[in-house]
């Protein structure tokens, strides 16, 4: 498709939500993005600020999280989401857990701009711009000699500082020599972008090669899953804006498959961005913007997610996609609902970025679909044939690719499908080209769709519920009264109550709640466990929190819970709402007339910053 002609450039509606000051006088503007302000975190951990006290009984717990980019608290594995395991990781490396290794995860925040230090909104016609734009600018900030930010004293949640003991105090603790951690010296550094580009500028190489060097010395005894995936991704970041790109891609596969092997959603997640990234600068922007696209799960906190749209947009920007930059961009700022000034200078660059670019070439190819992007396989579709009075398959052009003979099906996952002939009562399961995998003659009467490799299937149709794999293999032959799909290994089941057991057939939860009610906040109701590995149990109409390993976070008696991205949202039955910390500790009181409102407080409560991706 070719580029759309341009007569006159519109400005995004996130352009208007800069601040208007003068400009520099030498045409470069600057926003200091690094800088701490009071209440800032620790580079392992959210900050808080105000001083309820529900608030702060949550936040002295607050800094034992893991990944300060995703949570404010975490349960006692020592971080990541509840119930993951350390083990298995990448062949040559250790999977236990080790302790000292697991240091708090300073997985990037930087601190946000003040208000004080936004981009000047445009001033000044622009040639072959309908509307004003300013000059190409910079965001130019003063990156400390020194390298770490210096915590305020006392180590109060919301004064600057980790409190004392916790793994963030850990971490900043951890070098014996002395040195700043370069952990937090990354977190803690200043960054100056490139007005066309858009890429972080180096004055200093050799100051991030000590970094580097830093984070290598950190790895050399890291044995555990988490740390190395932590450690690694933070080399690659590094050696992506020297330049090294092909160690930083071998440092950022590395801790995907590290992150991978702790089982845990943000850390993944994380990793993947950060892989993506490097991808990104190398040129290969399918496999960046598929990891892009795959790590930003709408699980994660909206910080992390606005941060990945920002760096989805500069993908989009590298490959003359305009109009998806300019969505990503946006959709960065939507999610960001509370004011954030660093936000909005980084996108102020970019759209005049974008802009000129625009007046130049025009606004590129229309933006793509998810699937498009993920270049998801789309199998044959059922489709009912008027004339044979039968059922069959179709392809995209609504051709037949699997003959309509069948008096009913069910759609194709994991790309196999259930169907059943007119002459008989019980299923069977074809592939896409319509070739038979297990037969009629199985005798089951019930059939579920397959997921993670598994269906349940009974022979009686009302129970006695059975897992079989493709081959027709029974994987998990204990009958249960109900069962739900697996969702990433994990499947609800009920046997008198409900629990939950894995693709083993073994219980990881015991059957005895009355059912599942998980609600997110994003307003999507899951049936059994989120894609983090957390559900919300229902005991005798109380309403409490599981882990995929089957640990209780939060016990069943709250009238009413909501997970959201970083702590428990819970109501009273009189209409009022507060919160809960990650490992199920009082965060907020319940004296909110709404959830909004309590994910209103959370939001203040945790300091602007920003992951390092």
């Amino acid at each position: 498709m070719s580029p759309a002609p341009v007569s006159a450039v519109p400005v995004s509606p996130a352009a208007a939500l800069a601040s208007p000051v003068s400009a520099p006088p030498s045409g470069e503007a600057t926003a200091r993005i690094g800088t701490a302000p009071p209440g800032t975190a620790a580079p392992d951990g959210d900050s808080w600020g105000g001083d309820g006290a529900g608030a702060r009984a949550g936040a002295e717990e607050a800094w034992s999280g893991a990944d300060p980019d995703t949570r404010i608290d975490a349960p006692d594995d020592g971080g990541g989401e509840p119930g993951a395991a350390d083990s298995g990781g990448p062949e040559g490396v250790p999977g236990g857990e080790d302790p000292s290794a697991d240091a708090a995860d300073t997985d990037g925040p930087v601190a946000e701009a003040s208000p004080d230090t936004v981009l000047p909104a445009p001033a000044g016609p622009a040639a072959g711009a309908a509307t004003a734009l300013r000059a190409p600018t910079m965001l130019a900030p003063i990156v400390p000699r020194d390298g770490a930010a210096k915590p305020a004293a006392g180590g109060v949640p919301g004064a600057g500082g980790p409190p004392p003991g916790s793994e963030a105090a850990e971490s900043a603790a951890e070098p014996a020599d002395n040195l700043p951690d370069p952990e937090q010296v990354l977190a803690a550094y200043e960054w100056r972008f490139h007005h066309e580009t858009l890429r972080e500028l180096v004055e200093n190489p050799e100051e991030l090669r000590e970094i580097r060097d830093r984070l290598s010395e950190k790895l050399e005894p890291a044995t555990d899953n988490r740390a190395r995936a932590r450690l690694l991704s933070l080399r690659a970041v590094v050696s992506r804006i020297l330049g090294d790109l092909g160690k930083a891609l071998s440092d950022g596969k590395l801790a995907l498959a590290h992150a991978e092997a702790t089982g845990e959603l943000r850390r993944i997640a994380i990793a993947q961005a950060r892989l993506a990234h490097v991808l990104q600068w190398r040129g290969d922007f399918a496999e960046a913007d598929q990891l892009f696209e795959e790590a930003n799960s709408s699980e994660l906190p909206d910080r992390l997610r606005a941060t990945m749209h920002e760096h989805a947009g500069r993908s989009s920007y590298d490959q003359g996609r305009y109009i998806e930059a300019c969505n990503h961009f946006e959709r960065a700022l939507e999610l960001r609902k509370v004011e954030d000034p660093g936000l909005i200078a980084r996108t102020e660059l970019a759209l005049d970025a974008v802009f000129n670019k625009v007046a130049e070439n025009g606004w590129g190819p229309y933006p793509r679909s998810k699937d498009e992007i993920l270049q998801i396989h789309r199998p044959p579709a059922p489709a009912f044939h008027d004339r044979v009075q039968r059922w069959g398959y179709t392809n995209a052009e609504s051709e037949f690719v699997v003959p309509p003979e069948y008096a009913d099906v069910q759609p194709f996952r994991d790309q196999v499908a259930w169907v059943r002939r007119p002459e008989a009562q019980t299923w069977e399961l074809i592939d896409e080209e319509g070739q038979q995998l297990i037969t009629a003659s199985a005798g089951y009467l019930g059939v579920g769709s397959f997921s993670d490799g598994l269906a349940w299937v009974s022979r009686d149709g009302n129970g006695s519920w059975i897992a079989i794999d493709k081959s027709g293999r029974i994987v998990i032959s204990e009958g249960f009264d109900d069962v739900r799909p697996f969702r990433r290994g994990i499947a609800a089941v009920r046997k008198g109550g409900w629990g939950a057991v894995d693709k083993t057939g073994k219980v990881v939860l015991p059957t005895r709640f009355s059912g599942f009610a998980t609600a997110l906040t994003d307003g999507r109701y899951v049936d059994g466990f989120t894609d983090e590995g957390l559900a919300i149990v229902d005991g005798g109409g109380r309403k409490g929190v599981v882990d995929k390993a089957g640990r209780l976070i939060v016990p069943p008696v709250h009238p009413a819970v909501v997970i959201h991205p970083v702590a428990f949202l819970i109501g009273n039955g009189n209409g009022k709402w507060g919160a809960l910390d990650r490992r199920g500790e009082p965060l907020i009181d319940p004296v909110h007339p709404s959830r909004g409102d309590v994910m209103d407080e959370i939001d203040r409560l945790l300091a602007d910053t920003k992951p390092v991706l």
